[in-house]
């Protein structure tokens, strides 16, 4: 007879913490969230730690290039999405890695033989004002001019205006040499009142941007996570069939740490592909394995030698597996079971394997919840796909600006290596749903927000750091009536005029 477990399982939704002392030291901005990524033991400091405890999930529409380095400014690390060729994820790696701080790609670029209609299209698409001429429309191809918006007037030109009628020309632009300095670049910036520098090449190639607006906001990142060579931390998703070509392409590319990108975690596969990579590169390469949704997972992926362990099956917010496939587990006690094996094996072994919990995160709060129940850090994927450094378009959904969000285990993304359960290769079914979500900005402020509503919690507990949190935390599950009770309810709205 199959075996049941007597509780049900939970999400995060059915809990509350419930406050403790605050001392005086309590206050947001003694807080910190720093915890480890990888393994270690316990007389040592991990190899990698995190400033915040968010990572972005293995994904084509959350985990680009751009969302890696804007989440490296504010502390956390990105998970470059696997589910394209090796040769394009070790590209995305090693733009980031080779990423200048304040020095920027140009990631707008037209040849001047394209139109004023084709600048329109280009800033509607990114939101980007400066847009560099180039004789191909490449970002580093021979810099012929820029244009801004002062350089056009929508309602007295043509859409068909060709560009290199009405672009700055090279020769009336004020740039820079290839291995100026960032301060130096910024001097000139003041010097000469202008906003934004290109930095070209002596074959006369456009190398980077250095923009005003950038000096200000590189200061205000003192949280950025940074390798010992002062290059942003980047991580990249691989599978458990292609590994042995993916992993050395991404090593080469400069990959901080990868992870296997599985829907299910506890199988030989997986070990198999730890195996391997253990074989090859010793402990130098750090692997994230998963996901599992109970102790057990948990510990044949730490006797695997997994860096970190994912926990979560079918709670994604796009995520149908547990429909279609009648597996899965509550976020919060697949959670619970997991960090209590994690604290175990600690015991047992003086090794400590980081638990990331994957998925179930609907509300800011609930990334304390998962905290406090033992999450090392989370995992998110909806969060982060709203906002502008995801790699998906901004869209107009009845009159409301969307950005896509689409599952691995889509149509669209087709992604069978992460379902993959050595067979044929090819997804029998969907997993994962094909969706929009509500554009929200810009990551930093967005992250900013959600971090201060977390410190703020932590503080009502009684707890500095995140470690602190999971031993002072007291968590009780609620009723569906007291969920409604902790909402506004039995009053009118005055922003909707809707009864609650």
């Amino acid at each position: 007879m199959a075996f049941f477990y007597e509780e049900a399982s939970h999400t995060f939704n059915e809990y509350l913490l419930v406050p403790g002392y605050s001392s005086a030291e309590c206050i947001p901005s003694n807080v910190s969230l720093k915890t480890p990524l990888v393994r270690y033991k316990a007389s040592e400091e991990p190899a990698i730690s995190l400033n915040i405890p968010l990572v972005s999930a293995i994904m084509q529409s959350v985990s680009g290039d751009r969302l890696a380095v804007a989440l490296a400014q504010e502390g956390g690390v990105s998970f470059i999405y696997g589910s394209q060729t090796i040769e394009e994820e070790a590209a995305m790696v090693a733009k980031v890695k080779g990423y200048k701080a304040g020095f920027v790609r140009s990631d707008s670029n037209l040849r001047p033989d394209q139109t004023l209609a084709d600048v329109l299209a280009l800033k509607e698409e990114n939101g980007h004002s400066t847009v560099a001429i180039t004789e191909e429309g490449t970002p580093n191809g021979k810099l012929l001019g820029i244009v801004t918006g002062r350089d056009y007037r929508v309602s007295r030109m043509d859409p068909t205006d060709k560009i290199e009628t009405f672009m700055t020309p090279l020769e009336k632009l004020i740039t820079a040499p290839e291995g100026t300095s960032l301060k130096e670049a910024n001097d000139i910036i003041w010097d000469n009142k202008l906003n934004s520098l290109p930095i070209v090449s002596k074959e006369g190639n456009l190398c980077y941007f250095v923009f005003r607006k950038d000096y200000d906001q590189h200061k205000k990142n003192p949280m950025e996570l940074l390798d010992s060579q002062k290059r942003y931390i980047v991580g990249a998703g691989i599978n458990t069939r292609d590994y042995a070509e993916r992993v050395p392409a991404l090593v080469e590319a400069g990959v901080d740490v990868v992870c296997i990108d599985s829907s299910e975690g506890y199988s030989e596969w997986q070990k198999r592909t730890i195996a391997w990579i253990r074989e090859k590169y010793g402990e130098s390469v750090k692997v994230g394995a998963g996901n599992v949704v109970d102790g057990e997972g948990f510990r044949f992926l730490a006797d695997c030698g997994a860096d970190f362990i994912k926990v979560g099956i079918g709670g994604g917010s796009i995520c149908i597996t547990r429909e279609t496939k009648g597996i899965g587990r509550g976020q919060a006690t697949a959670l619970i079971d997991v960090c209590r094996a994690r604290d175990e094996y600690f015991k047992e072994t003086g090794i400590y394997v980081p638990v990331c919990s994957d998925g179930g995160i609907v509300h800011d709060h609930h990334m304390t919840l998962a905290l406090a129940m033992g999450a090392d850090f989370i995992m998110l994927g909806r969060y982060f796909a709203r906002f502008d450094e995801s790699p998906t378009a901004k869209v107009n959904v009845n009159g409301t600006l969307m950005k896509e969000y689409w599952g691995e285990g889509s149509n669209r993304a087709r992604n069978w290596q992460r379902y993959d359960l050595g067979g044929n290769k090819k997804l029998s079914f969907e997993e994962g749903v094909d969706s929009y979500v509500p554009y929200a900005g810009k990551l930093s402020d967005n992250v900013g927000v959600s971090l201060a509503k977390v410190r703020s919690t932590m503080c009502n507990c009684g707890a500095l750091s995140i470690p602190e949190l999971q031993q002072k935390a007291k968590l009780t599950l609620v009723s569906s009536v007291s969920i409604v009770e902790g909402g506004a309810h039995d009053v009118l709205l005055k922003s909707t005029n809707k009864q609650v």
